[in-house]
């Protein structure tokens, strides 16, 4: 899908069987900045990268015209594709520090943070060769014209990312912004929040590119920071009111949260807990929005 002149849209439907006979239907998107050369913006799970390139050829470009990739983070659904689009093309792989060690160790990474079907997901690790940091500027072709502007947005990870291409007023959230009603997942609920208020503070988003979400443009890319940062307290409020009878088992509490906001039973992964156990951490200061 075509957003932009330069930027296209790839969305990459796929499965995460989270138990014996149930699966979870997931997507996430990556995206294709097409300049002078070709830069993607994560890459999707493993097997993605034939969608990619079919897509690259259906534009009228080669796969190898692919010159750089940049991670938003390093979890499995961003990251699926990268060592073998790398292997395909020699491109370059960026991505912020804090998430090198998965990147380049992914068994590290399913060791600290298991996801179900995590090698299903992922073709391998791979290199970073080169750390990005908050108010880095990328130039991709070597000219000013597709330049990205680099916003650390931590919450869903450490180092997380978020890119403003000015030009056509592009903002590529990755995950940082949550989606009302969908699975929330993030290691820091307050760092969440002042991820989703920072990019905010962003004039002139015309389109707001997530990863867990269809791309929204004009007022509606604004107004999903707002319905992000509701979701955000909505989950906060729902723990603390599930917790209020001192329970602290954190699966009883993950159960009882996404009974609460409507998440369906097999929703209750590591990952979830993880998420919720966030909140728990928090659950003495209630107004996780509009704290400072």
């Amino acid at each position: 899908m075509q957003i932009t002149p330069a930027i296209h849209a790839l969305r990459h439907p796929f499965k995460v069987p989270v138990s014996p006979g149930i699966v979870l239907d997931r997507f996430v998107y990556s995206y294709l900045l097409a300049g002078e050369t070709i830069t993607l913006i994560d890459t999707g799970v493993a097997g993605c990268e034939k969608v990619i390139f079919d897509y690259i050829r259906s534009i009228g470009r080669d796969p190898d015209e692919i010159s750089l990739i940049i991670l938003t983070h390093s979890h499995p659904d961003h990251i699926g594709a990268a060592k073998a689009i790398r292997e395909a093309t020699g491109c370059s792989v960026i991505a912020h520090p804090a998430e090198r060690a998965w990147i380049e160790d992914v068994n590290f990474q399913n060791r600290e943070r298991p996801v179900p079907g995590f090698s299903t997901l992922v073709g391998g690790s791979v290199h970073l060769d080169h750390e990005l940091a908050d108010g880095d500027v990328i130039d991709p072709d070597g000219t000013e014209e597709y330049e990205l502007q680099v916003f650390h947005t931590p919450g869903h990870s450490a180092g997380s990312i978020s890119l403003l291409f000015p030009r056509e007023g592009v903002l590529f959230c990755g995950d940082a912004v949550p989606v009302e009603g969908d699975l929330p997942v993030y290691d820091d609920a307050q760092e969440s929040v002042q991820s989703v208020k920072k990019i905010k503070t962003i004039r002139g988003i015309r389109f707001l590119l997530s990863s867990w979400d269809e791309p929204r443009g004009g007022e509606a890319a604004y107004c999903q920071m707002d319905l992000a940062l509701a979701y955000l307290q909505r989950i906060h409020n729902s723990v603390i009111t599930v917790s209020a009878d001192g329970t602290t088992d954190p699966v009883e509490i993950t159960k009882r949260t996404a009974a609460l906001i409507g998440l369906p039973l097999q929703t209750v992964t590591p990952l979830l807990i993880r998420t919720f156990a966030a909140n728990m951490k928090l659950r003495n200061h209630p107004n996780l929005v509009f704290e400072t």
